[in-house]
């Protein structure tokens, strides 16, 4: 990337409407988000590192795990079945970097997959160093009482339950010097009227990460969260109005949406065993929007 400008650095609306259904293909999103796959830069920050992406298969995730492949981890991917296609490109992208891709399809909303899910990767992996709890799940509704009781309970079950089942798994096996890091929102912060459900879960996540940060200071292991704002992924195709993909990023002073590799240096740093004073953290990445 020759373009040093943020402003310019990266498309800025408008965009084309693009609606797909949950959990959405980056391969249909046009203009294609940039993973990192040739703009980023590894240094090796986090060699023989061992981590699991939840919802690693795109967006966020996606630029989360080539970025952690550039520094030196190996890596694990959860992933819904239905976005195989995503999970296999992305394991091939991580191959060639010369890093391990342990690819965990299912539903993160049972807790006895996310206790498989950690059961593998120590068993294929050797350990785990590093869990992102980022898989989540958003769907826009005008009114509250157009939110059907199923999609409420969805909301919880995917951005808050499975991490809790993943955390609470994963914690025998971490190490002085494991760092767990969440995703959490803008939303957390700035809630949307037609976000109502996925911005309670996103303040419940910075909840949870303030609250364990506190209590694994004794073992030694790291808690913090990353606020991403405007980012574009197919979250934008699956999880706003048709009538906001056109202006997309545009209330960010920056004047567009930031692109999911944009973010993945906020992980690297929450992850990098160098930062070992950075705790408890709620680490805002939104292109300039004032929040508090």
């Amino acid at each position: 990337m020759t373009d040093l400008d943020p402003r310019t650095r990266y498309p800025r609306p408008p965009f084309q409407t693009q609606p797909q259904p949950f959990p959405g293909k980056s391969s249909d999103m046009h203009p294609q988000p940039d993973y990192g796959v040739g703009s980023y830069e590894g240094n090796n920050r986090l060699e023989g590192r061992v981590a699991l992406i939840t919802g690693g298969d795109s967006g966020i995730g996606h630029a989360v795990a080539i970025a952690y492949a550039k520094e030196g981890a190996d890596i694990a991917i959860a992933y819904l079945t239905e976005e195989a296609s995503d999970a296999q490109d992305l394991a091939a992208t991580i191959e060639k970097i010369g890093r391990k891709c342990l690819l965990l399809p299912g539903d993160l909303r049972e807790a006895e997959t996310c206790r498989a899910h950690i059961a593998r990767v120590i068993s294929e992996l050797g350990k785990l160093d590093i869990l992102v709890n980022n898989a989540a799940f958003q769907h826009p509704r005008e009114s509250l009482l157009d939110i059907p009781d199923e999609e409420w309970r969805r909301h919880f079950d995917t951005n808050v339950h499975a991490m809790f089942y993943l955390t609470k798994a994963a914690l025998p096996h971490l190490q002085p010097g494991a760092s767990i890091i969440n995703t959490s929102s803008v939303n957390a912060k700035m809630p949307m009227p037609i976000l109502i459900p996925y911005s309670m879960t996103k303040s419940a996540i910075a909840n949870f990460t303030l609250s364990l940060a506190q209590g694994l200071t004794e073992k030694g292991i790291r808690v913090n969260a990353v606020l991403p704002g405007p980012i574009w992924t197919p979250f934008i195709a699956t999880g706003m109005p048709e009538s906001e993909h056109k202006d997309f990023g545009s209330q960010a002073p920056m004047g567009r949406p930031g692109q999911p590799a944009e973010l993945a240096g906020a992980y690297v740093y929450l992850a990098d065993p160098n930062n070992s004073y950075t705790t408890g953290a709620l680490l805002p990445v939104h292109g300039g929007m004032p929040i508090y």
